[in-house]
């Protein structure tokens, strides 16, 4: 039997290379991964996306039967995906995963992610999210069309039916993570009805930036749980 592989969707980020580290500290762990590269996201594209279009983008490039991890926004892809098709793949783990719905959610995910936007403007819009400004203002000097894209998928969740996920899920969440909180991790437990949830004390929403060893190590251990589940 071929040696079952993990893909791995990375978040809303235009510097996917941090993803790279992890995946070599998981070959050292034995753990075969492959990052697949979201459409939109690390070069400059004019599409505006939808849920609809990542979600078919997914199933296109995962291996039906097979194992994925979703991270932020890549969780939110897999969830929709799942929810539609739940025996598509054999199991997930969703990394501090967007996809539950909050009404002030919006304003609190732009902030999180303006330094990100910043690879696709000039200077003037790099020195704003160099100096931290809020995420609105770095939202308004975002191209147009990736304003749209991200809006599309905030708005995605209110629609969302994360029950129809009976996939099973890894769920991994940073206790200190302040673009998708804790509660959301409980929320999304409390709804996939066959999860597991492990908090990390100590991490925020991109550990991958933190340490790759260590979420390597939890990572490598939520994949093998997942494949010696009956």
């Amino acid at each position: 039997m071929a040696k079952a592989k993990l893909y791995i969707i990375h978040g809303w980020t235009y510097r996917p290379e941090p993803w790279r580290d992890v995946i070599a500290e998981l070959k050292k762990l034995g753990v075969d991964a492959e990052l697949l590269r979201v459409p939109g996201l690390g070069t400059k594209s004019e599409k505006t996306y939808t849920i609809e279009d990542y979600a078919k983008w997914a199933r296109e490039k995962l291996p039906k039967g097979g194992y994925a991890l979703g991270h932020s926004n890549g969780g939110r892809i897999l969830l929709n995906l799942l929810q539609n098709e739940p025996d598509y793949l054999k199991g997930i783990i969703l990394l501090d995963s967007a996809g539950i719905w909050e009404k002030e959610n919006r304003r609190k995910v732009l902030k999180a992610i303006s330094k990100t936007l910043a690879p696709l403007k000039k200077s003037k819009f790099i020195r704003k999210a160099a100096h931290r400004l809020i995420g609105a203002n770095d939202y308004e000097n975002a191209p147009e069309n990736m304003k749209k894209t991200l809006d599309n998928m905030i708005n995605s969740d209110k629609t969302l039916d994360i029950t129809k996920v009976t996939t099973r899920t890894e769920i991994i969440w940073g206790e200190d993570d302040q673009t998708t909180p804790l509660r959301q991790g409980k929320k999304m437990h409390e709804l996939l009805p066959n999860s597991n949830l492990t908090t990390k004390p100590g991490w925020r929403h991109s550990h991958y930036l933190v340490s790759t060893p260590e979420l390597a190590a939890e990572i490598a251990d939520k994949f093998q749980k997942l494949q010696e589940a009956k």
